[in-house]
């Protein structure tokens, strides 16, 4: 059973930049889609930005252009570069990965992984001035 531990999350000044990471331990070699998810208070959680297992990346309209998503180290670590943060983007930011008869997807400017087996318990960003 793969676990995911999130890191990096922290304060920020609008327009600065953060660097999430996502450590995951166990076999990873099956995991077909993996992404951050983020959860703002008050409201649902969603998908940002997901990566499948041929390296296809997608994004949501919200953070496309500022985000990156990445895997390194054989897939034990999935990373999220945010630049130019904005005080919408304050929220937790969650890791996730499916097993190996998962899916992502993007519609209509949003994304996720289908059937997510594990979720890493979440790291918080806060933008403010």
């Amino acid at each position: 059973q793969v676990q995911l531990v999130e890191s990096g999350g922290g304060s920020v000044q609008p327009g600065g930049s953060l660097r999430l990471s996502c450590a995951a331990s166990g076999d990873t070699s099956s995991n077909y889609c993996m992404g951050w998810y983020r959860q703002a208070p008050g409201k649902e959680r969603e998908g940002i930005a997901v990566v499948d297992s041929d390296g296809n990346t997608y994004y949501a309209d919200s953070v496309k252009g500022r985000f990156a998503i990445s895997k390194e180290n054989a897939n034990s670590t999935l990373s999220l570069q945010m630049h130019s943060l904005k005080p919408e983007d304050t929220a937790t930011y969650y890791c996730a990965a499916t097993g190996p008869f998962g899916g992502s997807w993007d519609s209509n400017g949003h994304v996720g992984c289908n059937n997510i087996d594990v979720w890493g318990p979440g790291t918080l960003v806060t933008v403010s001035s």
